[in-house]
């Protein structure tokens, strides 16, 4: 079973500002424009291109049938932080010409040992998490970046130096950016990926030592505003890597070309200051859940229709605090940003642990056609999830599959619920419910390299008290 990848990142808040981002991804910015302040956004992308390693014929340097790499894309502008898919940081300084950024940002580089048997002997070149400094100056002329990162998990213990210069043409809801990269990767970095040390050398794999490297990188990014709230996405890039790199016997292919696809939908307006936000009655609403409950048999479609089974092959259960804050509301449908602390209570199979989960929840309310009284809720949430430890369930069921695990996955839940004021005429409980939470864990059928190409999950089921203020 491949390792657990140890790598993930938490949400930290969901605070209430106006501003401007970009989905990132390797190769891809894509404008989202001016945001309304507490706007949240949801995406997918599709990456598909070659890889340097020899006789690897995906994206993802992995043993895989699949060409092309699934990138969930968790999206939110504030006027402090920022998540922008596959990044996230802080600002230190924000001007309309000029912004510094502390920021951590996923390296997808990766070998895995078993992609091909000419790597047999081979330790795996393992994704991190790079994380340093970011400044971007923007004019007429377009806008120029420059950013250095370190290795902050130990894996390559290199650094990166990014200079990214880009003019963005737009033309009703077409936007067209191409773009030109210098980078810069230090010995430390390139060696880690693209060395082989004295215990991996064979006569066909010779011992290499790669120096620092520099190249140049360039591409273009086009997006189209479908509609106010949705964005699609585009991007073709291409690098000519440096001799340091394409001399190393793990490499046969010096020119790495990519494309993207996807799209980024936006709770508020990404465009405009239209959006609907909450109504004036509802403006700062939020809301507090306490949870517990066992884990579940599974899968989520099951749990979700109904099918609450323990679990056959672990006991254990969950606890935790939920904080919700009321991002917009419809005629039939609010949307929630959501923050849960969950504590993971293992039963002795290993140490107790923490999970994070940071989610959109999409709820809708049914009412009495005669009053209009409030008779239940339903919601489906969708966002990411990190756990400290990997679950037991999860490393029980994976290894009989014989199938990797991850920290970090992507979530689900469900929840349904009934107000309290049905039951006590208690202004205390007025504004509060009670009801099941469905939780669970996957990894997108293993389509995704950036949830550890995890096939599976976890499922837990709980009882839940929720109150809005």
């Amino acid at each position: 079973m491949r390792r657990s990848l140890t790598t993930g990142s938490v949400l930290l808040a969901l605070s209430l500002v106006a501003g401007e981002g970009f989905a990132s991804l390797p190769d891809t910015l894509v404008h989202v424009n001016s945001v309304p302040e507490g706007t949240v956004g949801l995406g997918a992308a599709v990456r598909k291109g070659s890889s340097p390693y020899v006789g690897v014929n995906n994206i993802s340097g992995v043993l895989s049938s699949e060409k092309a790499d699934l990138v969930p894309l968790y999206l939110y502008e504030g006027k402090h932080l920022f998540v922008r898919g596959t990044s996230l940081g802080a600002h230190l300084l924000k001007h309309d010409w000029l912004e510094v950024d502390l920021l951590a940002k996923y390296r997808f580089d990766r070998l895995e040992a078993d992609a091909n048997t000419y790597f047999n002997g081979l330790r795996d070149r393992d994704q991190t998490v790079d994380a340093g400094f970011s400044a971007t100056v923007n004019g007429n002329w377009g806008a120029l970046s420059a950013t250095w990162v370190n290795d902050i998990f130990g894996t390559h213990n290199g650094y990166e130096l990014d200079l990214t210069y880009r003019y963005s043409w737009k033309s009703g809801r077409w936007s067209l950016t191409p773009f030109v990269s210098y980078i810069y990767q230090d010995s430390d970095l390139t060696d880690y990926y693209y060395g082989v040390e004295e215990h991996e050398a064979l006569d066909n794999r010779p011992l290499y030592q790669a120096g620092s490297a520099e190249f140049w990188r360039s591409g273009l990014n086009v997006s189209y505003r479908a509609t106010p709230r949705l964005m699609l996405f585009a991007n073709m890039a291409s690098e000519h890597v440096d001799s340091e790199i394409s001399n190393s016997p793990l490499v046969d292919e010096p020119q790495i070309n990519s494309a993207t696809l996807g799209f980024a939908y936006m709770f508020g307006n990404a465009l405009n200051d239209s959006t609907k936000q909450p109504s004036s009655e509802r403006s700062g609403e939020w809301s507090w859940r306490l949870n517990y409950g066992y884990q579940a048999e599974g899968p989520f479609t099951r749990t979700l229709t109904g099918d609450l089974r323990n679990s056959d092959d672990v006991e254990a259960y969950v606890g935790g605090l939920t904080f919700g804050k009321l991002i917009s509301d419809g005629k039939y449908i609010d949307y929630w940003g959501r923050l849960s602390l969950n504590r993971r209570f293992e039963n002795g199979n290993q140490s107790d642990f923490g999970e994070y989960n940071a989610y959109v929840m999409a709820m809708t309310t049914a009412h009495s056609p005669w009053s209009h009284e409030e008779w239940f809720r339903f919601g489906i949430g969708f966002g990411f999830s990190y756990a400290s430890r990997v679950p037991y369930i999860e490393k029980v069921k994976q290894a009989e599959r014989e199938r990797n695990t991850s920290h970090f996955l992507n979530y689900l839940e469900g929840q349904f619920d009934v107000p309290l004021r049905l039951m006590f005429d208690n202004k205390a409980v007025r504004n509060c419910y009670v009801g099941l939470s469905l939780l669970h864990r996957s990894g997108i059928f293993a389509k995704s390299d950036i949830l550890g190409n995890v096939s599976g999950g976890s499922d837990m089921v709980t009882g839940h008290i929720e109150c809005k203020r």
